[in-house]
């Protein structure tokens, strides 16, 4: 036999066509197994549920993943495919606990909610969370639904899942204000300050929150709403419309001095794994200005250098590095949302110039080191930066598996 061919395999395809139906049975069992581990989470669910066990256990992680990446390489496995697949399906599996945890609190059975703006895609994700806890939800919004926008049925079983009135005014009861339990104010930014202060003025009898991703601009109407003697508060969703997990995601409040309302604003969320922080109004919009304003300034300013530069996009891809490659893609998607929100995100916080000068300092100085060629204070520039993204993942709230 000549050394450069393998004696056969006994049993294995000797034709392409034999090997590729080979792998259609392994995917096929794979997504079996898949199915049926999925279906064992809604199990532990379940018995968590009735023992008052937490949704997320971090040791049970890490002891799954840790076999994973062993035994993955054992098998000779790609390294991070083995833990990597079972991240994937420990998330799926924390989805479906989650969702059945909050389903199960029926917290809201009985009750009525309103979401104003709820046609928004965050409204939307909001009026969903609610109906999941029982709540009979009303969209107030002036626009067609996202179904109706898309010629898809907005129904389920032939039943509508909301109640639509196009004005929140619609929903009042004569003479009085809004009688629901609940109110959410999902409305632009633009002109949620003006919904505010049009509820005070016809004060709700349930609680009452909004979800602007800034709060000083809202100060007024929020004022207003206390001063009328509603049970108010503020919260900022630090997570997009397409969550499903909330595991690992932060949802602020604002205290606005009315703790009843601040604890029922909470209780909402008891069932998920999001994580929770309090703050003042002003402390709020004084560190989004740096979460949001300067992470956003930097994509805006990293893409408008790009198109200004001459070199074109093809160009620069064929010559990428790793680091290009990451920013790029952070970039894309700065790029592709709504330039008035962003600009409303940056314009509108009164903390917002404050982000700007320490982008634009920190840009100064880095343009004087390389200019005057100052290696030490390009190192030092280095070296505080990774001193503090050190300090950072020291501090980790959450641990990460």
């Amino acid at each position: 036999m000549p050394q450069d061919e393998s004696p056969p395999v006994e049993g294995a395809p000797t034709d392409l066509a034999a090997i590729r139906e080979r792998l259609s049975a392994l995917d096929r069992q794979l997504l079996e197994m898949a199915a049926e581990r999925q279906r064992l989470s809604g199990e532990v669910a379940r018995i968590k549920r009735a023992t008052g066990y937490p949704t997320r256990d971090y040791a049970r992680e890490r002891d799954v993943l840790t076999r994973a990446a062993t035994q993955g390489a054992a098998l000779g496995l790609p390294p991070g495919l083995g833990d990597g697949l079972l991240r994937l399906l420990i998330r799926a599996s924390l989805t479906t606990q989650e969702q059945a945890q909050v389903a199960a609190q029926t917290g809201g059975s009985g009750k009525r909610a309103l979401v104003i703006g709820g046609h928004g895609r965050l409204g939307g994700w909001f009026a969903e969370f609610l109906a999941s806890q029982g709540y009979a939800v009303t969209v107030a919004d002036p626009g067609p639904s996202p179904e109706a926008a898309a010629g898809l049925p907005s129904t389920r079983g032939g039943v509508a899942r909301f109640v639509h009135v196009a004005r929140w005014e619609d929903a009042c009861v004569a003479g009085r204000g809004l009688a629901h339990d609940l109110v959410v104010v999902a409305t632009p930014l633009g002109i949620t300050a003006e919904v505010l202060l049009a509820l005070a003025k016809r004060p709700p009898a349930g609680l009452v929150f909004d979800l602007g991703s800034l709060k000083t601009p809202l100060r007024a109407g929020l004022e207003a709403l206390v001063a009328a003697g509603c049970r108010v508060t503020s919260l900022h969703p630090m997570f997009g419309p397409d969550t499903e997990l909330l595991s690992g995601r932060h949802l602020v409040f604002i205290d606005l001095g009315h703790a009843q309302a601040l604890r029922e604003a909470q209780a909402l969320f008891a069932a998920t794994m999001v994580e929770q922080r309090v703050m003042s109004l002003d402390d709020h919009d004084r560190v989004m200005a740096f979460v949001l304003g300067l992470s956003h300034a930097v994509n805006i300013a990293f893409f408008t250098a790009l198109a200004r530069s001459g070199e074109t996009a093809p160009r620069l891809a064929e010559l990428s590095s790793t680091t290009f490659d990451s920013q790029l893609d952070v970039a894309t998607r700065v790029a592709a949302e709504d330039p008035a929100l962003y600009y409303e995100i940056q314009a509108a916080n009164a903390y917002g110039q404050d982000s700007l000068a320490a982008l634009s300092e920190a840009v100064t100085a880095l343009r004087h080191c390389v200019a005057t060629r100052d290696l030490q204070g390009f190192t030092a520039l280095m070296d505080a930066g990774r001193a503090y993204l050190e300090d950072r993942r020291g501090h980790q709230a959450v641990p990460r598996p």
